[in-house]
């Protein structure tokens, strides 16, 4: 199979959706891989590596003129034109926060794959991890960061001083994002809460930590609370292909203390926090009701390096998978891949996606009769 790996070009996004090792195992596997001229460059990754493993480097057309191209983000508006119904396209799409995509990928007949609803049997989402781990841990040195009052915050240091006390972090959702923003946060030494509605993964954090992170069983009055006392609020809730739900009102952030710090990471599903708006690299906060606002909808681009290889990590099997037996008999043959199928003859094939954007959808296995 032919295999594209377009250059990524939402706003300062620098990552890339394949490795030279990425490269190396498919075309030891027979596959021809296009990579699209200096569509490594931001992730410190140059043309001659690539080449090297084995890929070709073409222009953009080429690239996308490929069976299967594979991509970080979802296409943006000048890409749909590439969009087509013998393609398969395999990258994080988030279409409930990204209506115009959806359109856009039904109108022209794509097969899209969407990395962040691909589901082992076990609950896990193997694609969407290693990101959600690099957006945890980035978590907490942004809103450190955005703290300092040369950047619109309080002017207080995370982990405190002798005698003084630290930042208070409050983190919504205990999952893998929320986790390791709060296990950074607590390495950082600041006074760390948090919470989430599942008391077994509540328990987990609270063995593993033995209390240096405090949690909190999730309810209105706790979030109220939490919220309002929070120097740097973090929203770390997921619902797989779905929004994400709004889980703190205006008023609450209305009760926060002037120069405090939100990092919505949940705002490429729709943001958990009612005044979140998606914001970018170049522009990545603004202020609302005194309260300084991140919500970068790609925030492991500020890291690509990493980022790109962690990636390429959990997406390699897939890829591999999906070239060697094509779309419909990967998905037919692989339930994790089902779940991740997203779009195909230009219906739904996701529930979940369907109900956020209120549109009907099919099941996969339908779908591809």
């Amino acid at each position: 199979m032919i295999v594209g790996v377009p250059t990524e070009v939402k706003t300062a996004e620098s990552r890339v959706a394949m490795t030279p090792d990425g490269v190396r195992e498919l075309t030891a596997h027979g596959h021809t891989v296009l990579i699209e001229q200096g569509a490594g460059e931001g992730s410190s990754i140059d043309d001659g590596a690539f080449v090297r493993a084995g890929a070709r480097t073409v222009d953009r057309d080429e690239a996308w003129s490929a069976q299967l191209v594979v991509k970080v983000k979802e296409p943006q508006p000048d890409e749909f034109g590439f969009l087509r119904p013998d393609l398969t396209l395999f990258t994080y799409l988030h279409l409930a926060a990204y209506p115009e995509v959806a359109d856009a990928l039904m109108g022209a007949g794509t097969t899209a794959v969407a990395y962040e609803t691909v589901q082992q049997a076990d609950g896990r989402l193997p694609l969407l991890a290693p990101m959600s781990e690099v957006a945890g841990r980035m978590a907490p040195q942004v809103g450190a960061h955005f703290l300092e009052r040369s950047a619109g915050g309080r002017g207080v240091l995370l982990g405190g001083a002798p005698g003084v006390r630290p930042a208070r972090v409050v983190v919504l959702g205990a999952g893998n994002v929320g986790w390791n923003a709060a296990w950074i946060a607590q390495g950082m030494e600041a006074e760390v809460i948090l919470l989430d509605r599942d008391l077994d993964r509540l328990r987990w954090v609270d063995q593993i930590h033995r209390g240096r992170i405090m949690t909190l069983a999730s309810n209105l009055g706790a979030v109220e609370w939490a919220v309002t006392h929070a120097d740097l609020l973090i929203g770390a809730v997921l619902v797989a292909g779905g929004r994400a739900p709004t889980l703190v009102t205006e008023e609450m952030v209305a009760g926060m203390r002037p120069g405090s710090v939100i990092v919505d990471i949940a705002i490429d599903q729709g943001g958990c926090v009612a005044t979140s708006r998606e914001t970018t690299h170049t522009e990545p906060v603004y202020v609302d009701h005194g309260v300084v606002h991140y919500a970068v909808g790609n925030m492991p681009g500020a890291v690509p390096h990493t980022s790109t290889y962690a990636l390429t990590n959990a997406t390699l099997h897939y890829v591999l998978e999906i070239a060697e037996r094509g779309a419909a008999e990967a998905v037919r043959g692989d339930p994790s891949l089902a779940k991740g199928l997203t779009t195909h003859g230009g219906r739904l094939t996701n529930a979940a996606v369907g109900e956020a954007l209120g549109r009907p959808s099919v099941d996969p296995g339908h779908a591809l009769d």
